[in-house]
């Protein structure tokens, strides 16, 4: 069997809600009860480190407060941190999310800065500078949470978390949300993370052995060598491969 029949194969079996659940926990189980684009994203965010930790921060947030007054959403959160985060990097989201909301949408920001080249890099920088900017806030938290604006590919960060909400955000399948419309799932970047990344490896998919934003875009072009309208349908399933140890 080929490696691209093996990996179809694990497309079907794994493109079910059913391969999300509190025995496989994933971030998109807490953004799928919301199907909105802005919980997406903090969702996404603060997918890093333990899945169980995660999905119990997640948990424990009100996304109510993206609709709330400064002082409400400060007093609200006030005990709420994760990792790198401390309260106030978190509040800082919420507010700078409340104010992008209350002036545009992420899709309208992102696609403004895509359709240009249908560059999916220029869409993602045109976030987090958006982002930034409406909040002075600054600490080392709140910088790796949002991310900084990239402009190289080798030796810079993989923008994996904003690569998997993009994902979310654009495929529409058993588990992808597809809640934008205008970005080609062609365009797509695989949010590259250490499964994916050893599973590319081991495979053979991916040659490249420094975990970067270069690396996702190698593996990406591998995958569309078995799809090329839809490369990002075996990330899921690349990513629970390497999670199961099946690989």
């Amino acid at each position: 069997m080929s490696i691209k029949q093996r990996l179809d194969e694990e497309v079907l079996k794994r493109n079910s809600l059913d391969e999300i659940n509190e025995n496989n926990l994933d971030p998109i189980m807490v953004a799928y009860r919301y199907k909105d684009p802005t919980i997406s994203l903090i969702c996404a965010l603060f997918a890093y480190g333990n899945v169980k930790q995660i999905v119990k921060f997640l948990d424990s947030l009100d996304f109510n407060l993206l609709k709330a007054n400064d002082v409400t959403i400060k007093e609200a959160l006030q005990n709420h941190y994760y990792r790198f985060q401390k309260a106030e990097d978190v509040v800082a989201l919420f507010i700078a999310l409340k104010r992008l909301n209350a002036e545009t949408s992420l899709e309208s920001v992102f696609k403004e800065a895509y359709i240009v080249d249908k560059n999916l890099i220029d869409g993602i920088n045109a976030c987090i500078a958006k982002i930034l900017s409406l909040n002075t806030h600054k600490t080392q938290g709140y910088n790796f949470l949002v991310g900084k604006v990239t402009t190289k590919t080798k030796g810079a960060g993989a923008l994996k978390r904003w690569m998997m909400y993009l994902r979310w955000m654009v495929r529409d399948d058993n588990i992808d949300m597809g809640l934008w419309s205008g970005v080609d799932r062609a365009d797509l970047i695989m949010p590259l993370d250490t499964h994916t990344f050893k599973v590319g490896n081991t495979l053979g998919l991916l040659k490249r052995k420094t975990y970067d934003l270069e690396a996702a875009i190698e593996l990406t072009k591998k995958l569309k060598s078995f799809d090329k309208n839809d490369p990002l349908k075996y990330d899921f399933a690349l990513y629970r491969l390497g999670q199961e140890k099946q690989i």
